[in-house]
Formats: C-alpha cells, structure tokens, sequence
C-alpha cells in the first residue's frame, strides 16, 4: 500500500492526534509503532484494527511499524501461526520490510536485567505454588500477603534464578517475581511474576532456555530495545501501564516508550476470544481457523472479502477511548460496497429447474453478449450460449402464484436476462407430485429483452445453458452464531444451525468455469461469491461471500 494510500484511508483519532502532537512538539523526530502478536493461534478482524493504526500511523507519519512476535510461551506457540501472521499482514495491503524481530530475539538482554533487578533488590525467587502465588495475590478490596521467600539475600535469588536457568528444577517449583508492593491498589504491582520455569521447545531457540519471561515483562522491554515511540494496546492493558512503566525506570533500557491504549473491535453475532476461536476448531465446529465462517483474517480472504472493505471497515469504526459494540451490518455494507464497484458479473443457477423452450429448435445453440459489469464499460462483455434446454431458479417458478409473485407461472410472461421473453405452458412433475420440468415457449421477435410491440413484462430472471452450463458445488454461508450477543462462556448454546447450507447440483455459466481468478464475482441476483481453494477443474466449488440483501437479521428476528 501506498503512502498516498495510506492517508486516503485513514480517519483523525486521539492517537494520531497525540503522535502529531509529539511530532510538532520535537518530543519525537521519527515515529515508530509495532504490531506485537503472540503466536498462538490465527489473527482475526479485532487484529486487523490494531495492523492497520499501527502500519497507518508509520505510513502516514514518515515512521516505522515493526512486526514482532512476542514469542514467550512455546507451549502454545507454532511456526504454522508465525507464517499465517505474516500472510495476513501482507494481505491486508501492509508491509514491515525489514522490521521483523521476535521478544526471543532479546531473551538474552532480558535474562541480564533479570539479574540486575535481583542485584539490585527489586526481584527475587519464590518457591510458592502457582495457587498459592494467587491465593495471596489478595483481592480488589483486599491487599496481598507477602511471600515468606519475598526476604531472601540477594545471592541466594541469584544462585537459584540461574539454577532455573540451567534447567535444574521441574515445571512450577519456583518463578522469578519483581518486589514492588503487595498492599499495591493495582494488583498488577503485587510482585508481579517476571520468569516462570517451562522446560518446552521453543520455535525459534529449541531448548536453549528452560525459563521463560512473562508477557509483561518482556513486552515492554522488547519496545524499549526497538526503539518504539507509541505502544498501542487495548483497553484491557491499561491497568498494567504502570508496572510497564515501573520496569522501564529499574532498567537501563536504551529508550522510554509510552504506552497509549484504546477500545478493542466487539462485533455483533461475533466472538473475538482466541479460546472460543481455538475450542471451534478443536471440537469441529468449523472445519479450521480459515472457515469462511471464522472472523479469523484467513476465514474472510477464503470467503472472498476484498481487504480494501476490511480497511474501509476498520477506517469507518475509528479509534476511540471507550469499549462498545459493533453492528455486524457495518462490516457487511463495507464488503458489499466493495464488492458492487469491483467484482465482475456471472450468471449462476443454485437450485435449478430445468426448462424446455418447445419453440425453440432442436440442436441449435446461439451466442448472446452479456456485460461484466454495468458501471464499467472497460470491463468488456462475455458471450453466453442459448439453447432449448435451459435451467432457471426453483424459486423464480410457482405453480400457483400469490397475487404481486411476478417472477415464471403458467401464462405469465418474463425476460431472461440478455435473451428472450418466454412463458411457461405447462408443467411437468414425477411420480411424487414434485415439479422436475417447465415447457416454454419463446417470441424471437424479442431477442435481447426488449418486445417490438412495446409490450412490458414485470420480471427478469437469470438463467443457463442446460448443455453449455458446468455443475458446481455452492456453499452458502451465513453468521456463525444466532445470538446477536453470543455467551463466550457456552458459545456451543449460541451456535447458527443453518451457518452453512451446501448446494450440490448447482450449475455456473463457463466464464465462472474457466476463470482461476482468486477475486469474489457477482452471481447475479443470488450474491458475491469466489472460488475456494478446494476448487479443481473437475468439481466446482464456490463459497458466498454475502448476499446482495441483509436477510440473516430479518430471518433470526431482527439485530440486537
């Protein structure tokens, strides 16, 4: 993406307002922000916030966004989340060039300060119990209890902290843990835990380290090492500011970042939790963290979401102080509005019917020109085959017809698009009263949709080539969870049954067929969809990306 880009998509916020103001106070010559995950699992849509006001902000202000993996606990860590991370960063549009690191990178450094907070009598070990640790943590009304290992000399922390080093004790015996203030109104202050042991292999180092920093402790130093200007974190971490900033006073850390925070994406009919988001793929809820039905970024490219409707989207939502919830329907009408302006037309027959056109000769096929799109001229035009037999929409025909129903009956008279008038008489069904086949008749006088005698018709339908028309798979997808405020504490209660309806005897026009195209295409009248990576030359298959209209709200009783 583009400077110009950049700047065009970007909204004014408190935080650009402050990084501009510490630009034109001299506070900071060049600004430098970073987008820090861990890498335990696939990032979502409430990721993509924070990429895209910390790449934003770099671009628009002439500064740096570092990528930067904080990479300290290798039980839940993967080389498989590493690599999706960064392919959903560059799809998104943003780029770190060479500003990739990893907390791991300065274990090492951190391992050193560690030492120097023991020398310096702001650490020491405590051979606690994690339950214990907690249990005397205290409460919100209550202080904690000091640790009866809180006193230990200064040696004696260090000769045990690098035993915990050298992999001498198991799992759990002991943790390195700051002396701040167990009386501490924060509870964040109250000896916080800085090491823990964890003998597990690592990614990156192996088994190189048996001790690992906590989050805490190595994030903000990681931003110190790299120079960071603004650290930008969510609402939830401002409660740990001040222990951010306590370790950056006892340590000599080569820089002062600031840490800024802001409220984090909620979305409706949408859980964000990485645990709900790990247990739905675990239990086989969705058929992994790149469903379509997943607000994982994988999940929306594999549905086709443009990534220009995703920054839209996050540019539209902005960047504010307090939490509040989002409406589902805004992330929609930024896809949709994408969608209209780029994506190519097709024709697409999802539950088909079959018609014959008895007037019609037998054998013959002829070429129709149908546009790619209406709005775009340069878009060019495709050639369609007509023939006898056709394929309609199951529910473009009723038998029986309310009053203002419009569309294919018997007698009634429509267009199908860039073709003909046609109108049904008669219809055949199978030996279970279901209707199987239509017989049309068609005027020729009305080719390319248009009666010479002026007469008008009230609907015009889509179609297809019986013979020219390739089968497809279709699925159809919808929100995953019914409940506009699902309950992350029994998600399953609250799960969609008909998130995903599969159509297997679909049939779509050839260009949709020959197209290798990894761009959403309109179907028309049906919705935007795109081709799914299990797609082959041999079995079609395509996924919705969203309708043309909001149905789902109306259809579970409206949005909450």
């Amino acid at each position: 993406m583009t400077t110009d880009t950049a700047t065009a998509e970007a909204g004014r916020d408190f935080i650009r307002d402050i990084v501009q103001a510490d630009l034109s106070s001299h506070r900071h010559s060049r600004i430098v922000t970073r987008f820090p995950p861990e890498p335990n699992g696939y990032l979502h849509i409430g990721h993509a916030k924070s990429i895209a006001l910390n790449f934003g902000i770099a671009q628009e202000f002439g500064g740096q966004c570092n990528l930067r993996f904080d990479d300290t606990n290798p039980t839940k860590e993967e080389q498989e989340y590493i690599d999706s991370i960064q392919a959903d960063v560059h799809w998104l549009g943003y780029d770190w060039g060479k500003n990739l690191f990893f907390a791991s990178d300065y274990f090492e450094r951190l391992y050193d300060w560690a030492e120097g907070l023991i020398k310096a009598g702001y650490a020491y070990v405590d051979d606690q119990s994690q339950e214990e640790i907690r249990t005397s943590r205290g409460t919100l009304t209550e202080p904690g209890k000091n640790s009866p290992f809180r006193d230990r000399p200064v040696e004696e922390n260090l000769d045990l902290f690098r035993r915990m080093k050298a992999g001498e004790f198991p799992n759990g015996a002991r943790v390195l843990r700051a002396k701040i203030d167990m009386a501490s109104g924060n509870i964040n202050l109250r000896d916080p835990v800085l090491y823990r042991i964890l003998h597990a292999h690592h990614p990156r180092t192996g088994d190189k380290w048996s001790i690992y920093p906590s989050y805490d402790y190595a994030h903000g130093q990681s931003d110190a090492i790299e120079g960071i200007t603004h650290s930008i974190c969510t609402l939830e971490f401002e409660d740990h500011r001040p222990l951010y900033e306590w370790l950056l006073d006892k340590l000599p850390v080569p820089s002062k970042p600031h840490q800024y925070e802001m409220a984090r994406l909620n979305l409706t009919y949408t859980l964000l939790s990485k645990r709900v988001l790990t247990q739905l793929v675990r239990d086989g809820h969705v058929s992994g963290w790149d469903d379509p039905r997943m607000p994982t970024i994988a999940g929306l490219k594999r549905r086709g979401v443009p990534p220009a409707a995703v920054r839209e989207f996050i540019r539209r939502i902005g960047v504010a102080k307090a939490n509040s919830v989002v409406d589902v329907g805004m992330l929609e009408f930024c896809i949709r509005e994408e969608l209209n302006r780029t994506a190519l037309r097709r024709m697409a027959v999802l539950r088909p019917l079959k018609v014959v056109i008895e007037n019609y000769p037998e054998g013959q096929v002829e070429e129709l020109e149908a546009i790619n799109h209406p709005d775009n001229p340069e878009a060019g035009t495709r050639k369609i085959a007509f023939g006898r037999e056709l394929y309609i929409e199951q529910d473009d025909f009723m038998e029986n017809p309310p009053k203002k129903f419009f569309r294919l009956s018997p007698g009634n008279e429509v267009r199908l698009r860039y073709a003909y008038f046609v109108k049904c008489t008669s219809v055949v069904k199978n030996d279970a009263g279901e209707i199987v086949e239509l017989r049309c008749t068609y005027d020729p006088a009305t080719k390319g949709g248009n009666a010479p005698d002026g007469r008008k018709v009230k609907a015009t339908m889509h179609w297809l080539s019986a013979a020219q028309s390739k089968p497809a798979e279709i699925r159809i997808y919808n929100q995953l969870f019914a409940n506009p405020s699902p309950d992350a504490a029994n998600f399953a209660g609250d799960l969609n049954p008909q998130s995903l309806e599969v159509l297997t005897d679909a049939r779509v026009e050839p260009a949709i067929a020959e197209s290798n195209s990894p761009d959403a295409m309109q179907f028309e009248r049906q919705g935007y969809f795109v081709r799914d990576p299990e797609s082959t030359p041999d079995k079609l298959v395509f996924n919705r990306t969203i309708g043309l209209r909001d149905t789902f709200a109306k259809e579970v009783g409206g949005k909450g």
